[in-house]
């Protein structure tokens, strides 16, 4: 390399994270949340987005069998957004859609703050 100096740009000395309404639509009575469940994680909760993906990141301790993993998933959206949630695609899959009753406001907001 000749003593030159390169830096290496990483995601964050280019740009901020995308917002969280990029991975929600509003219907009917509460908001659909695109996720990316990561399975059999050391610690269950929200990790943040998955900018390539355009999907919430979503740690659960469950392993991906009989459904745990969902059930968690959903338990950990609950717990963020204080509202009930439910897995409705993507049940066999890391990439889920799960809706969340309630407020669409509030239910952004909370879940914006739960990844600050």
């Amino acid at each position: 390399m000749n003593g030159e100096i390169i830096k290496v740009i990483t995601h964050s000395d280019t740009e901020q994270q995308m917002p969280i309404e990029d991975v929600i639509r509003v219907r009917g009575s509460g908001v659909e949340v695109d996720v990316l469940v990561s399975p059999r994680s050391g610690r269950s909760g929200i990790e943040g987005i998955d900018d390539w993906r355009k999907r919430l990141i979503v740690k659960v301790i469950s392993p991906p069998l009989e459904g745990k993993a969902n059930k968690e998933a959903e338990e950990v959206l609950c717990k963020a957004a204080g509202l009930p949630s439910s897995v409705i695609s993507g049940h066999t899959s890391r990439q889920k859609t799960i809706f969340v009753e309630g407020d669409p406001a509030a239910i952004i907001s909370r879940l914006r703050d739960s990844i600050e």
